[in-house]
């Protein structure tokens, strides 16, 4: 039948309804039965009114019918499609096909984003406007021709050409990978906990893990593995930080609380002029003062660690130390005369030294 007998039959009243008829069927492949669900669908409750009856007239409930009718026939498509593969892995692929950000992607891919009536604010405060358009419009098709009809729209006009879903499934999103680059480019601390190892129906193992920020508990999640439980905790982690001001001012108070702990100095830090001090006295009270061996070294004893006499082992532990640290190798003789600190040296390093044999 030609295009211009079907609008002939149809009896459209305005051009601007004829227009709208021509780009529903470029983007649905089949002219509607009911135009006014159509229409419905693409009204933005900030350009949406009221019926006669006082309703409010906009797209969200054909959105949400939209959402569990996709949910259903993409389920089926995907079952279908993928023979051997387990449920988790159906899961996510579903979940990627009919995300928002895929539906807002194809909606403007297939000028559906252009149809939408809204406030000129609308898009810059909605950005998931035009895939909730999308899901509208597959509530829209429910109603006027079924679901039969919705299958086919899904499987001819979207995953024939629009989307590869072998590529879609496969490619994985490495939560993981993008909440360690989030925690390193804010210095917090990321650490994920095991909870715990329990079995599915068939003895498979399920592994449940947690993320925990500066010591916060994050989100937990579950898996066939390890790698595949963090994953999902890493997923719905994130979602947490972009949804919850709460969760994420908490999480910076921990590290704030663990930065300052970290910056505080554990102990004082010694007095370098009283180091200097105590090292001029020490060398005054020996050298200077022209005492013997024996008087210089009970004086440094006395000085640093004041042992008792019944401790001999501890004494000659102290001055071992004290020699070590306190050594007068580096005073060397000359041909010229001796001055009274030079004789009063050697004699300590020849005392030193006999000590030394004796001890050998």
């Amino acid at each position: 039948m030609q295009i211009s007998n079907l609008i002939d039959t149809i009896k459209l009243p305005f051009r601007k309804e004829k227009e709208l008829f021509s780009a529903l069927y470029n983007i649905l492949g089949f002219y509607p039965h009911d135009i006014s669900l159509y229409k419905q669908a693409l009204l933005h409750k900030s350009a949406g009114r009221r019926n006669d009856k006082g309703r409010p007239l906009n797209n969200e409930r054909l959105e949400f019918l939209g959402d569990a009718i996709l949910d259903a026939v993409v389920g089926d498509i995907v079952f279908r499609h993928f023979e051997s593969k387990r449920e988790g892995f159906l899961t996510n692929t579903r979940s990627k096909l009919v995300s928002r950000d895929t539906l807002g992607k194809l909606a403007k891919e297939m000028g559906i984003a252009d149809l939408v009536k809204y406030t000129g604010t609308a898009m810059a405060h909605n950005n998931y406007m035009n895939g909730n358009a999308f899901e509208a419009l597959v509530g829209a098709i429910y109603l006027d021709r079924g679901y039969d009809a919705c299958m086919l729209f899904m499987q001819k006009r979207i995953l024939a050409h629009l989307i590869n879903i072998d590529k879609v499934a496969y490619k994985e999103v490495n939560f993981k990978s993008k909440l360690l680059e989030w925690s390193q480019k804010n210095r917090v601390k990321l650490e994920y906990r095991d909870l715990s190892q329990d079995s599915d129906n068939n003895g498979s193992p399920i592994f449940t893990s947690m993320v925990v920020l500066e010591g916060v508990d994050g989100a937990s999640g579950k898996g066939y593995s390890k790698k595949e439980s963090q994953q999902q905790a890493s997923k719905e982690t994130l979602q947490r930080l972009r949804r919850e001001p709460q969760f994420i001012d908490a999480v910076f108070a921990a590290k704030a609380d663990r930065t300052k702990m970290e910056e505080e100095p554990v102990m004082v830090a010694p007095d370098v002029d009283k180091l200097e001090q105590d090292q001029k006295n020490f060398i005054n009270a020996n050298v200077e003062g022209g005492v013997s061996k024996a008087e210089s070294r009970s004086g440094v004893l006395d000085a640093v660690s004041s042992p008792k006499p019944e401790q001999p082992q501890q004494t000659v532990q102290s001055e071992t130390t004290i020699d070590d640290d306190f050594s007068l190798d580096d005073i060397t003789a000359t041909p010229r005369e001796k001055s009274r600190e030079e004789i009063i040296a050697e004699a300590e390093a020849a005392a030193f030294a006999q000590e030394d044999e004796e001890r050998g």
